[in-house]
C-alpha cells in the first residue's frame, strides 16, 4: 500500500472551460507538484474509460458512465442523466475502487446532493468546497454542514452566516487564481492595443467582463452610464461588455430603449479562423474579420470559444476602471481577474462582492435595494444605478498616480487571498491534518430505526448522541459526528425543541432506509430464465391494468416457455394477485418504453425476449419488439 495520503478530488474536468474546471486545474497542479500525495482526478462531463485522461500527469476517472444500459437509461431519463453528469450513478463505484483516504466535492451543493448520507462518507475525511451565493442559507447547505467535518465556502458573507447557525468546520478559501495570467501592460502596450482597435488613447472606459446571465446586473449597468453622461456630458467615455450577446439579456434593445448612443457600448469580437480578437461597438453576429478576410467568422465572445487568457488579460488593459452589478454571486472571478490587472474595481456590497467592495480590496461598494428571488425566497440586490454613475466619476476623477496606487493595492489583497499559493498552501495544512483512512469496512447498508424513540435524558448533548446512535445508527458518534452534535446542540438552546429535532432524525432515517433499500433491476429477474422472459407494461390506471390482464392467457398458451414479467406502478400489484400466468410483478421504469434497453441493441443483450406495451395506441413508441406473428396479433386485438 501506498505511504502517501490518496486524495480523491471531484469536479468538472481540469480541462473544462469553466469555474470549475479553473478551479480543479489550479488544485490538481498544486498538489501534484508537492509529490506528498496520491491523487485521484474524477471527473464530470467525461466517460470513465476515456482514452484523454490517460494523458493526464495523474490517474483521471470520468464520472458518466460507460456501461450500455446506464446509458441507455441516462438518454430516457432526463433525471437520471441529470444526476449522472454529477457523478452520481459512479460516485460509490470510485470510491471502492481507488479507496481514497480523502474525498474532496468541489461543485453546487445540489450536485453532491445525498453524498453525505452514504455508509462512506464518514468512514473516510470528506470534504465539500462550495460556492453559497445568497442568503438566507438553503437547508440543504447546512444538511451539507451538518454532515461533513470540513466544509469550504468561497465568501466571507457565507463562512459568517454558517458560523451564526453553529458551524464550527468551516473554511474560508476562494478559487485559487494564477497571478502570472492577468497583470497590468505597459502604458505603450495600452495605448497600442487602443490604436490597433480605433480607439482614442485618453477615452475612459469602464468595462464589465461576464457571461450574459440574468443575475447579471446589465440594464442597472446601462441605466447607471446613462446618469453618468447625462450628468458628464464632456467627458469621453464608453463601455466594454466582454459577453456573449446572443444568449441573456437582450443588450441592444436595451440599449435602444434607454436612448444610449450604440456606438459609446463597445464588445470583443473573435475570429475563429485566425484566432484574433476585435474591440468594436456591437453590429449583429457573423461578422467578417478584417484581419485574416474570412468571412463571417466573427462572434461576440462564449464560454466554449473564444479569447484564451493572454487575449482576455490584454481585453482587461484596454480598461480604466472595472464594473461589476449584480444580483448575487459564489465570488466572480471575473472581479479578481480585473484586481489583478490593477484595475479598481466596482462591486455590488451583497454576498461575495461584500469581500471585494471594500477599501483595503482595491474597490468601491456599489449600494443596491433588496428583492427576494421566487420560490426561494433569497435575498437578490438590485444594484442602484446612481451609485454606478457616482462611483464611475470619482475613479474618473481621480489623478494617475491614485488610481496606480490603489490598483495596487487591489492586485496585492488578490495575490494574499486568492492566489494559487495563497489559497492552496491552506488547503494543503487542512489536508495534512488528516488522519489516513484504515479501510476495515464495508458497503452493506446498515437499516436506520425511524421509529426509534428516546428515554427520558436530562442532557441536551446526551439526548442527541442518543438520536444519532439508535435512529441513524452512528458508530462512535463523538468522533464521527461531534459537529452535529454541537449544531444539534446549539439549535435546542435558540430556535427548536426536541420534538421537531426528533421528528428531523426519523424524516432522515426513512429517507435513507427508502434510498437504500432499492434494489438493482437485474436483481429483480431470475436469473435461470434468461432468454425465456417477456415483459407486459401496464403503468396505470386501475381500469387498463385490469382489462390488459385478458391478454395474458393467450400470450403464455403461444409461449409456455416464457415467463411473464408484468410491470405496473406498486399500488396496483394487489389487482394482479393469484393470476397465474404472471410469473412476477415489478415495478414499472419509464426506461422501459424503450425497446432497446428492454430486449436489447448492439453490445447490450437487453433482458426480455420480447416487450408489449399494449396501453400505447400511436406511435408514440414502439408497441412491440423482436415481436412475432403471434405477438403482432395481440397488439392488433388489443386496439
Amino acid at each position: 500500500m501506498s505511504k502517501k495520503k490518496k486524495i480523491l478530488l471531484h469536479s468538472n474536468h481540469c480541462r473544462a472551460r469553466t469555474g470549475f474546471g479553473k478551479h480543479m486545474k489550479h488544485l490538481l497542479t498544486y498538489l501534484y507538484k508537492t509529490k506528498k500525495y496520491e491523487i485521484v482526478e474524477f471527473a464530470n462531463g467525461i466517460q470513465w474509460n476515456q482514452p484523454v485522461l490517460s494523458r493526464m500527469p495523474w490517474k483521471a476517472v470520468g464520472s458518466l458512465p460507460f456501461e450500455p444500459d446506464l446509458i441507455q437509461r441516462c438518454n430516457a431519463d432526463q433525471n437520471m442523466a441529470r444526476t449522472a453528469s454529477y457523478g452520481h450513478l459512479k460516485i460509490d463505484d470510485i470510491i471502492k475502487q481507488e479507496k481514497p483516504d480523502i474525498y474532496l466535492g468541489i461543485e453546487d451543493v445540489w450536485g453532491l446532493d445525498g453524498f453525505w448520507n452514504k455508509k462512506w462518507w464518514k468512514n473516510i475525511n470528506s470534504i465539500i468546497w462550495t460556492p453559497v451565493d445568497s442568503l438566507p442559507l438553503l437547508d440543504k447547505h447546512m444538511e451539507a454542514a451538518q454532515n461533513t467535518a470540513n466544509y469550504i465556502v468561497q465568501a466571507s458573507f457565507a463562512k459568517k452566516a454558517l458560523n451564526e447557525k453553529g458551524f464550527n468546520n468551516v473554511h474560508l478559501l476562494t478559487v485559487p487564481l494564477d497571478p502570472n495570467n492577468f497583470y497590468r501592460l505597459k502604458d505603450e502596450a495600452r495605448e497600442s492595443l487602443r490604436i490597433k482597435n480605433n480607439i482614442q488613447p485618453n477615452t475612459f472606459i469602464a468595462g464589465f467582463v461576464f457571461r450574459n446571465q440574468l443575475r447579471k446586473s446589465v440594464p442597472n449597468m446601462l441605466e447607471g452610464f446613462k446618469l453618468f453622461k447625462k450628468e458628464n456630458p464632456q467627458v469621453d467615455i464608453k463601455l466594454l461588455f466582454h459577453t456573449h450577446w446572443n444568449e441573456g439579456w437582450d443588450i441592444p434593445k436595451l440599449i435602444q430603449e434607454k436612448g444610449i448612443d450604440p456606438s459609446l457600448v463597445l464588445t470583443t469580437y473573435y475570429c475563429d479562423k485566425c484566432n484574433q480578437y476585435e474591440i468594436k461597438p456591437f453590429s449583429g453576429q457573423d461578422l467578417d474579420c478584417r484581419f485574416c478576410g474570412s468571412k463571417k467568422s466573427q462572434q461576440t465572445a462564449q464560454i466554449t470559444r473564444g479569447e484564451d487568457e493572454v487575449q482576455l488579460n490584454e481585453i482587461y488593459n484596454f480598461m480604466d476602471v472595472y464594473c461589476h452589478p449584480f444580483t448575487s454571486g459564489g465570488q466572480e472571478i471575473p472581479i479578481q481577474e480585473a484586481k489583478l490587472n490593477e484595475l479598481i474595481t466596482l462591486v455590488t456590497d451583497y454576498s461575495c462582492g461584500e469581500d471585494y467592495s471594500s477599501e483595503e480590496s482595491g474597490g468601491l461598494p456599489l449600494g443596491w435595494s433588496e428583492y427576494r428571488e421566487p420560490g426561494t425566497q433569497f435575498i437578490k440586490a438590485s444594484t442602484k444605478p446612481e451609485d454606478i454613475a457616482s462611483q464611475l466619476l470619482s475613479v474618473y476623477q481621480m489623478d494617475k498616480k491614485e488610481r496606480l496606487e490603489i490598483g495596487q493595492k487591489a492586485r496585492d489583497f488578490v495575490i494574499d487571498f486568492c492566489s494559487i499559493e495563497s489559497v492552496c498552501s491552506k488547503f494543503e495544512k487542512i489536508i495534512d491534518k488528516l488522519e489516513k483512512t484504515e479501510w476495515d469496512f464495508d458497503f452493506s447498508y446498515i437499516k436506520k430505526d425511524p421509529d426509534y424513540n428516546p428515554p427520558e435524558i436530562e442532557g441536551d448533548e446526551e439526548w442527541v448522541i442518543d438520536l444519532y446512535s439508535n435512529i441513524l445508527k452512528v458508530p462512535n458518534v463523538n468522533k464521527t459526528d461531534r459537529s452535529g452534535v454541537d449544531h444539534w446542540v446549539k439549535r435546542l438552546t435558540t430556535d427548536l425543541d426536541r420534538n421537531k429535532v426528533l421528528q428531523y432524525f426519523k424524516e432522515v432515517a426513512a429517507k435513507d432506509n427508502n434510498e437504500n433499500s432499492k434494489v438493482s433491476f437485474e436483481e429483480v429477474l431470475d436469473e435461470d430464465d434468461e432468454g425465456r422472459r417477456i415483459l407486459f407494461s401496464v403503468p396505470e390506471n386501475e381500469n387498463d391494468v385490469f382489462i390488459s390482464t385478458s391478454l395474458l392467457k393467450s400470450i403464455k398458451e403461444s409461449h409456455p416457455d416464457c415467463n411473464i414479467y408484468f410491470a405496473t406502478k406498486p399500488e396496483f400489484f394487489d389487482l394482479l394477485n393469484g393470476n397465474p400466468y404472471i410469473h412476477k410483478k415489478i415495478e414499472y421504469n419509464p426506461i422501459m418504453e424503450n425497446s432497446s434497453w428492454t430486449t436489447g441493441q448492439g453490445s447490450h443483450k437487453g433482458y426480455f425476449k420480447f416487450s408489449l406495451l399494449p396501453y400505447f395506441n400511436t406511435h408514440k413508441a414502439d408497441n412491440f419488439s423482436h415481436a412475432d406473428k403471434n405477438s403482432l396479433n395481440y397488439n392488433i386485438q388489443y386496439a
